[in-house]
């Protein structure tokens, strides 16, 4: 006979049921945990909110400085004088040249420099240590070692490049200048995308390889249908982070050449900090950081897309 039978033919007559029990109420976590990011979600809101609407206030204000800050409203001024500068515009083509040329090149050089030590068995830790070492410089060092290098005076390079028959100063002609800046965020930030590609490369299963050498595929065609496939998403992470840092390049050409010479560095984020904190023209600098934080989501936009369609969002 069952528990439960025996109970109820023992029930005396006109007795209630028993009441089944409640279900346990579970605690109220959400609430708890609320509570615990609160002090958190205030400091972010000062933080990052609260300055961020205070820089779309400046776009549409002019900012007085003298006799204390005061916004005076502008209306759309500092956006239509952003749209229509010719000077800006300038920046905005030599940031779009500098930012094609420094990820171009530390992807393609990093990808290489990857390849090569996932082929080296003795000594990769050791080869591995000595080319991460530009990756844990500070930008300033590398302006600054940069700068002593292309000295026209006592600099390596410039000493190497008259030998070469080249005696014009470095730093002082538009286009070399500008190369220079370039190499020097390459030097830099390659060896970062080689150690995302290592990780990549490390991760191919060796048996698909194997298989590929038995059938007779080259070293070439293994690389393009079997390695290239199978890091893409590594690869697309590294030009993720690479560009996102190459629009916001500041250091190396504020040590170097601080924008110039006749204006030849002289990229965005250096006409937005020339413009803030030389003229104090703050508004119409509230106005193109703006453009520069609109081009920044744009672009993490179309990574974050491609990342999408692979499904590494999820």
């Amino acid at each position: 006979m069952k528990p439960d039978s025996v109970s109820v033919e023992e029930r005396p007559a006109g007795a209630r049921p028993s009441q089944q029990p409640e279900p346990r109420r579970q605690p109220r976590r959400l609430h708890f945990s609320a509570g615990l990011l609160a002090p958190a979600v205030v400091v972010m809101a000062i933080l990052s909110v609260i300055p961020f609407i205070t820089l779309i206030v400046m776009s549409f204000s002019r900012v007085r400085l003298l006799g204390g800050l005061r916004l005076e409203f502008a209306g759309l001024d500092n956006w239509a004088r952003a749209l229509t500068d010719i000077d800006l515009w300038t920046s905005w083509l030599l940031t779009a040249i500098f930012f094609v040329a420094t990820v171009g090149l530390e992807m393609v050089l990093g990808i290489a420099i990857a390849f090569s030590l996932h082929k080296v068995i003795r000594g990769r830790s050791l080869l591995l240590s000595i080319i991460l070492l530009p990756m844990f410089v500070a930008p300033v060092i590398v302006g600054l070692l940069g700068r002593y290098l292309t000295d026209p005076t006592f600099g390596l390079y410039a000493h190497v490049l008259q030998n070469l028959g080249i005696k014009e100063d470095i730093l002082g002609n538009p286009t070399s200048a500008f190369i220079a800046v370039t190499l020097m965020d390459v030097w830099e930030w390659t060896p970062l995308v080689a150690l995302i590609a290592l990780a990549g490369f490390s991760s191919v299963n060796p048996s698909i390889l194997e298989a590929a050498a038995l059938d007779g595929a080259g070293q070439f065609k293994t690389l393009r249908h079997i390695v290239f496939p199978a890091i893409s998403n590594v690869l697309l992470v590294a030009l993720l982070i690479r560009s996102m840092d190459a629009v916001r390049y500041f250091d190396i050409i504020t040590i170097t050449t601080n924008g110039g010479p006749a204006n030849a560095t002289k990229i965005v984020p250096l006409r937005l900090f020339e413009t803030a904190f030389r003229f104090f023209d703050l508004g119409y600098a509230a106005a193109i950081g703006l453009m520069m934080l609109i081009v920044t989501i744009l672009i993490a936009q179309v990574f974050v897309r491609m990342l999408d369609k692979k499904g590494l969002t999820k």
